[in-house]
């Protein structure tokens, strides 16, 4: 099958695939040129990427991060408009470097036209994620102690 060809349903699938297993390179191609991705509860504020090179860059960032991610209880609602597919599934996520767990409920609305991710509207728990990255994000910050 083409990647013209593949259904909304294809390419979100693919999406949790890629991003599950760890091959976030491959990501960025699942979107089109000027796709617009947009984070309405991440933090400290809501987030927005336009872009393919954005996307990319999202995307590298969160490769970079000691992270393993698992999907499971994958559902996908076909709408009445063709091109749009929400999915509803968990992360369960381990944070490498402390072991540390965590799970998060995920809501993805998502158009595809010609196999390509045109936009997606992606309700993620960032704070459960934040919770659970909080003791790596402690070990990041410099030590400031003074001496007397």
């Amino acid at each position: 099958m083409s990647p013209a060809s593949a259904s909304p349903r294809q390419v979100f699938e693919r999406l949790l695939l890629d991003v599950s297993s760890q091959h976030r390179t491959d990501v960025p191609s699942l979107y089109a040129e000027n796709a617009v991705v947009e984070h309405p509860f991440a933090l400290p504020a809501p987030g927005r990427l336009e872009g393919r090179d954005q996307i990319r860059a999202h995307f590298d960032a969160a490769r970079s991060m000691p992270l393993d991610l698992e999907v499971s209880n994958v559902t996908i609602h076909q709408t009445s408009d063709p091109e749009v597919v929400v999915g509803e599934f968990d992360y369960t996520g381990r944070v490498t470097t402390s072991r540390r767990t965590f799970r998060v409920a995920n809501i993805i609305v998502m158009r595809v036209r010609d196999g390509e991710i045109l936009s997606s509207r992606d309700y993620h728990n960032h704070a459960a994620i934040a919770d659970a990255m909080a003791d790596l994000l402690a070990d990041q910050t410099p030590d400031v102690t003074t001496s007397t």
